[in-house]
Order: structure tokens, then C-alpha cells, then sequence
């Protein structure tokens, strides 16, 4: 009985490490997604800034 209570409890230690470790990339996964998301807007912003008249509208349709 008290080997199969050390093992239970090894077994927990090791999923308590592992939680933590996951906790720990997914904050970091969130961190970096956050910053892409606002790279990205901010790309977004420079390019409809800086080429507001560019689009699909002003190309020539496909037969010409």
C-alpha cells in the first residue's frame, strides 16, 4: 500500500511540473500573439496610409 501511495504521489509531482510547463508556453504563446496582432494592425494601417486609391478596384478586368 505505501508503495502504490509514493507512486501516486510521484505521479502527481511530475503532472504538477507539467502543468506548470505548459502554463508557462501558453502565456508566452498569448504574449507573442498579442504583438503580432498589433504588428499586424499597425501594418495594416501603414499600408492603407501610405495606398488608400490601391485595390482589386483599379485593376483592369482580365480580358484587357
Amino acid at each position: 500500500m505505501e508503495d502504490r501511495l509514493v507512486e501516486r504521489e510521484i505521479r502527481v509531482a511530475y503532472q504538477d511540473k507539467s502543468i506548470a510547463d505548459l502554463d508557462v508556453v501558453a502565456r508566452e504563446f498569448s504574449e507573442r500573439t498579442q504583438k503580432l496582432e498589433r504588428e499586424l494592425a499597425e501594418l495594416r494601417a501603414t499600408v492603407q496610409a501610405t495606398a488608400p486609391d490601391v485595390g482589386p478596384h483599379d485593376d483592369e478586368p482580365p480580358h484587357y
